[in-house]
């Protein structure tokens, strides 16, 4: 996800320097799995059309005004090249702490049960997981992205109300979202200042 406008940030963040690289490379990275049938970026932006070419990421340009269009224009995009698709993942591109054992971890959710080689689709054919983290003695986990939505929700998602995203569902269907919990919280932080980013530079450098 890689279309908003960075209004709290003043310019284009996922360009920013990270490390010695543009912020988007970290979600590049942390995708950049085989265990991912598919990946695209859909954005507005030339600069990030440019840059996920230079990386050789699919990428998607639009001028349409509503998340709800990103959401649409990139299942479609996945399904266009992938009918078979068992779900989808919706990552924002300023989240730089991700990694991608989480990501594959979460992925992993629709594999095979290397165990029991049980295979998990149909138990999780109607469920949404998040990535989330639960603080000692506090009941209210810390709840973020990505988000993964298994295919039972790929017409809702196609269809969601102007400007909103994936979260209405998340609200529609409290009882189908499971969360998966992660040690280390600072992978759901995201950079929607320029305060916030030199943050979790100073986090990755500690």
């Amino acid at each position: 996800m890689a279309s908003g406008l960075a209004r709290r940030f003043g310019s284009n963040k996922l360009l920013a320097d990270f490390g010695g690289r543009p912020l988007l490379c970290r979600a590049l990275d942390a995708t950049n799995t085989p265990q991912l049938a598919a990946r695209i970026v859909v954005t507005r932006s030339a600069e990030v059309e440019a840059l996920c070419k230079a990386e050789g990421v699919p990428c998607l340009v639009h001028a349409l005004p509503g998340r709800n269009d990103t959401v649409r224009l990139g299942l479609d995009a996945l399904l266009a090249a992938r009918p078979d698709l068992a779900g989808c993942m919706f990552l924002p591109g300023d989240q730089p702490l991700l990694q991608r054992e989480t990501v594959e971890s979460m992925v992993g959710i629709f594999g095979w049960d290397t165990k029991t080689r049980i295979e998990r689709q149909k138990e999780t054919e109607r469920e949404i997981f998040r990535l989330a983290h639960r603080f000692i003695n506090d009941p209210n986990p810390l709840v973020g992205s990505p988000v993964l939505f298994s295919k039972r929700y790929f017409s809702e998602l196609r269809i969601l109300p102007e400007g909103k995203g994936g979260s209405v569902l998340l609200r529609k269907y409290p009882e189908r979202v499971h969360n998966i919990f992660i040690g280390d919280r600072n992978e759901l932080l995201d950079a929607d200042t320029p305060e916030a980013l030199a943050e979790l530079l100073r986090i990755l450098r500690q």
